[in-house]
């Protein structure tokens, strides 16, 4: 990561700073850490959460890591991987990309883990902590190498586990109960050291259109029209 010398006194500080770039920034101790970009595979993971979700609620609803939180702690902001939005968050978010302490918190929201020990701790022990404080209904923690989805939701002491979701399993969302999806529609099969299509995928490039993106052509065709075509020339 690559430390600015600026330093900030409030975040209202942070949030006037411009420094003429499109780079994400994380504010710790009053210093901005740039935040490094995302690998192929955990955003692959993302985008295939994205048009699930964006299937039943519509893309406004569903940001992608651009997204930023304001937390309580250090950092003082968070970019999650995904996140569903309430719908009153789209106005609210049309000047600026994030969401305040004084604005309601979103639905849900997902992180991907990346590979070592500080990368686990962040989003099952710091990450968990900050979103649990904002009071997010929902948190999910999908983690690539153990290809699994750990769901949590929040109840009176804190977030308390759904489950934790592997293979074939139906991933069950308190937020979005409509989700049809199992935790192997969510990872790239990597054989040999290279990258396999998923058995879906795979149908669906051999002009069988089965499996999750069968059930994505379908939803779409029903909520966003038009766009059926142009998600079926993508995925082909």
């Amino acid at each position: 990561m690559v430390q600015t010398k600026f330093r900030f006194h409030s975040f209202e500080d942070y949030l006037a700073y411009d420094d003429g770039t499109e780079h994400l920034y994380e504010l710790f101790n009053g210093e901005l850490i740039e935040v490094p970009p995302e690998s192929g595979r955990n955003v692959q993971i993302a985008n295939r959460l994205f048009l699930a979700f964006a299937l039943l609620l519509g893309t406004d609803r569903v940001r992608s890591h651009g997204l930023e939180l304001e937390v309580r702690g250090e950092p003082k902001n968070r970019y999650p991987d995904l996140t569903i939005l309430r719908p009153g968050h789209v106005l609210l978010l049309a000047q600026r990309n994030t969401i305040r302490l004084s604005m309601p918190s979103p639905l849900l929201v997902v992180e991907v883990v990346s590979p070592g020990e500080l990368q686990w701790e962040r989003d099952y022990v710091a990450k968990r902590t900050q979103y649990q404080d904002l009071g997010i209904p929902e948190y999910w923690i999908v983690n690539p190498e153990e290809q699994t989805v750990l769901v949590l939701a929040q109840e009176d002491q804190g977030y308390t586990p759904v489950n934790t979701f592997r293979g074939d399993d139906r991933i069950t969302s308190p937020q979005v109960s409509e989700l049809a999806l199992t935790a192997a529609q969510l990872f790239p099969c990597e054989i040999a050291g290279s990258l396999e299509l998923p058995q879906h995928e795979k149908h669906l490039r051999n002009g069988s259109p089965r499996g999750v993106y069968a059930w994505q052509a379908e939803i779409s065709r029903i909520e966003i029209g038009a766009l059926h075509l142009d998600i079926i020339e993508i995925m082909a």
